[in-house]
């Protein structure tokens, strides 16, 4: 038997993309909305009248790549912008009654997707690929 891949990198890669076209697939069937647009709408619904500048930390976007991701969720009647108050450049960004069902049809399809995940990895390699990825994400580098 050949020795597993350990190209890391390629891997992580490889592996992101092919979970994101398959879980944005079924995510737009059962909610019209992509991954990306439900990170989005999770993070407004948890922290509601946060800014796109917030919002792009929160998600580790470019604030332009932010902007145009609310555009298209404002537009589709998922997010509001509002004025704020004391920074006359930025917006509140709130959940819509439509946002709100969008998350309600896409968190089964959500649970799904995280059954069959640990079904290939079992309990423990669930948990432990989690950790490893939470590491690579939140502490590389930090």
């Amino acid at each position: 038997m050949s020795e597993p891949d350990q190209r890391l990198y390629f891997l992580l890669q490889r592996a992101a993309h092919r979970l994101r076209t398959s879980v944005d697939r079924r995510c737009l069937a059962v909610a019209g909305v992509t991954t990306a647009q439900i990170g989005a709408l999770f993070a407004v619904q948890e922290q509601p009248d946060m800014t796109q500048q917030e919002l792009a930390r929160v998600l580790g976007l470019r604030e332009s790549a932010v902007t145009a991701l609310v555009g298209r969720l404002a537009m589709a009647g998922l997010l509001t912008k509002r004025t704020h108050p004391n920074q006359h450049r930025a917006v509140l960004l709130g959940l819509t009654p439509a946002g709100a069902a969008a998350l309600d049809a896409a968190q089964p399809e959500i649970d799904r997707f995280n059954t069959e995940l640990r079904e290939l990895l079992g309990d423990d390699g669930f948990a432990r690929t989690a950790g490893a990825l939470h590491r690579l994400a939140y502490d590389w580098e930090a």
